[in-house]
């Protein structure tokens, strides 16, 4: 192509257009656009696709037929062109248009309907020359490999590696290098991220070890009579993340529109058998680089909620997610899941709430095996630090008891503390006891739930709370109490039970305004109002207890496994994959048992 040469714009393959009674609808890969308000346009669409035509290999098969008669337009007339001008502008706003090089080799249809520019994609591909290996060149897998990226306009160059598993197969691309893992399992199968080549291995092998947790791979002869379909997917699936990785294309995983991916974090795509399914999976573990910043945290309530989805995605995460299941939500909350503390039950004020608590919890269970001494985790920094403060609260009135206890009046008229002390007493019937505490020279206040029926000590202790004001420790320790006794009643047996405290309030109501009508009995505002007092409490808790907790950072050991055994190493992968997501671990300061 010469300076005098400029790039045509043409329709991308693939575009259709419907016609409307006086409109059009056109729509393509990656957009969409209705015109409406002349029964002209069916006209001047014909004369504009006869200027454009379409991309290669793709002809006027998504066209329907428009409704005749027609007038006819005269291209030459100033008004026609504006029209055609107008409508031109629409099509590329709307990326139905693609920009082809001018005396160029066509590029491949499939270029065109993934990218508005597949001359560039056409050159960096004719550039990329593919690899493929495997253990078995011949085999089902890497044959369907080699045809798919044939097909696509790329002959990869075929090389026997041995020392892969004979159901796995290797293909790389481009500079500098791209990898792409395909694997057939006992049970399906699945495609990793493009990544540089050792993490694609690396990647790979935690993959099938999730997936086939007693071999690893796919057992002998498991996958040998695997149904044909299966494989061409995934054969085609990390061809086309391949191609697309080399030529700077967007990865077809889509993570920026699926809500269960994460947007900075790979997605594996991972098939099954039985049924036929295929889907892409988060993959939030894999070896961290103590060199790369740190992930940004949760900024809200639904990014963090996202984040634990990943954590407990149920191909390749790490937890148990939490999920309300058949747990009652009223009058309060709850959310349950596996840990390796038995199972865990978390109340709070509502379902969301009550899985945000229930995920940092069960990653606390995981850890605790993992660190030497107490471990807090949240979606951020203040939300970790929140819990950890609040729990070295409670060991320090433990120890050295939990100071001046309040009249009843400084906290029953608060309407959240009403409510749930009303719900505890009255609508469950429950004969309790509640002392408010007001901790040495601190503006911070500890309430205890207690059964008089109980015998003294910690057996009678319902729930307990720690926060900035008498009336939200009173409403915390009231509601604790409550899902305590709704998990008793409907969780499963010998559950772990923990509650929501004030700690999550700040992401429950970042992004959210109040209604300007409501009090502290609308659960919103009264979130919003934990919220602000979180700061001030947080730093009279560290005054009172002393702590100081820094943030777990990854480290060699983390890469290399050297110096860690048993139930550290084990806590590894979730450390690692806490990290990832942006969550925030504090280990290792005592007292707060």
């Amino acid at each position: 192509m010469t300076a005098a040469e400029s790039p045509r714009m043409r329709l991308r393959p693939g575009v259709a257009v419907t016609p409307l009674r006086a409109g059009l609808h056109l729509r393509g890969r990656d957009g969409s656009v209705t015109l409406e308000g002349s029964r002209a346009l069916p006209a001047l669409w014909e004369l504009l696709a006869d200027q454009l035509g379409h991309g290669p290999e793709d002809g006027r098969g998504g066209q329907e037929d428009l409704p005749r008669p027609r007038p006819r337009l005269d291209p030459a007339d100033p008004r026609v062109e504006s029209a055609l001008a107008a409508l031109s502008s629409q099509l590329h706003a709307h990326d139905l248009l693609a920009e082809y090089p001018a005396g160029a080799a066509e590029p491949a249809a499939w270029l065109g309907a993934s990218t508005h520019r597949p001359g560039l994609a056409a050159a960096a591909l004719a550039a990329a020359r593919p690899v493929v290996a495997a253990a078995d060149p011949a085999g089902p897998l890497a044959t369907a490999l080699i045809s798919a990226l044939e097909r696509a306009g790329t002959r990869p160059e075929v090389f026997r590696d041995t020392g892969l598993p004979a159901d796995r197969v290797v293909a790389v691309a481009g500079t500098p290098p791209v990898a792409v893992a395909v694997a057939r399992t006992a049970d399906g199968g699945f495609a990793t991220a493009p990544a540089e080549p050792g993490r694609a291995h690396s990647d790979a092998e935690s993959i099938a070890a999730r997936l086939c947790p007693a071999t690893g791979s796919a057992p002998a002869g498991t996958t040998a009579g695997a149904p044909s379909a299966l494989t061409a997917l995934l054969a085609g699936a990390a061809a086309q993340r391949l191609l697309c990785a080399a030529a700077g294309l967007p990865d077809p995983a889509g993570r920026e529109e699926d809500p269960r991916l994460l947007p900075d974090r790979p997605a594996v795509l991972v098939a099954e058998a039985r049924p036929p399914h295929a889907s892409y999976h988060p993959w939030v573990t894999g070896p961290v680089d103590p060199t790369a910043p740190s992930p940004s945290p949760a900024g809200n309530l639904d990014e963090a909620l996202r984040r634990i989805g990943a954590l407990g995605d149920p191909h390749l995460g790490v937890l148990d997610a939490p999920r309300p299941g058949r747990l009652p939500q009223l009058p309060a909350a709850l959310a349950a899941c596996r840990t390796p503390a038995g199972p865990l039950v978390a109340g709070a004020p509502r379902a969301d709430l009550a899985r945000l608590t229930a995920g940092c919890r069960a990653a606390e269970l995981h850890l605790d095996d993992g660190t030497s001494g107490p471990v807090a985790v949240g979606a951020g920094p203040g939300h970790a630090l929140g819990r950890a403060l609040r729990r070295a609260a409670l060991a320090a009135a433990d120890r050295s008891g939990p100071g001046r206890a309040l009249s009843e009046e400084e906290w029953r008229e608060h309407p959240q503390a009403r409510h749930w002390w009303t719900v505890l007493t009255r609508h469950l019937e429950l004969p309790m006891e509640m002392t408010v505490h007001r901790f040495p020279a601190e503006q911070a206040y500890l309430a205890v739930v207690r059964d008089p029926a109980a015998e003294a000590g910690t057996a009678g202790v319902s729930a307990r709370a720690v926060e900035a004001t008498p009336a939200d420790a009173a409403a915390l320790a009231a509601l604790g109490a409550v899902t305590r006794a709704m998990a008793a009643e409907h969780g499963p047996a010998g559950a772990v039970h923990t509650v929501f405290s004030g700690a999550e309030a700040a992401l429950a109501t970042t992004g959210v305004e109040p209604a300007a009508w409501t009090d502290e009995g609308w659960t919103d505002r009264w979130l919003a109002g934990m919220a602000r007092r979180e700061p001030e409490l947080c730093a009279a808790l560290a005054r009172l207890t002393g702590l100081r907790p820094e943030p777990w950072q990854p480290g060699a050991a983390d890469l290399t496994g050297n110096g860690a055994a048993g139930p550290v190493r084990a806590a590894e992968p979730v450390r690692a994959a806490l990290h990832a997501c942006g969550f925030t671990v504090l280990a290792g300061w005592g007292g707060a048992r």
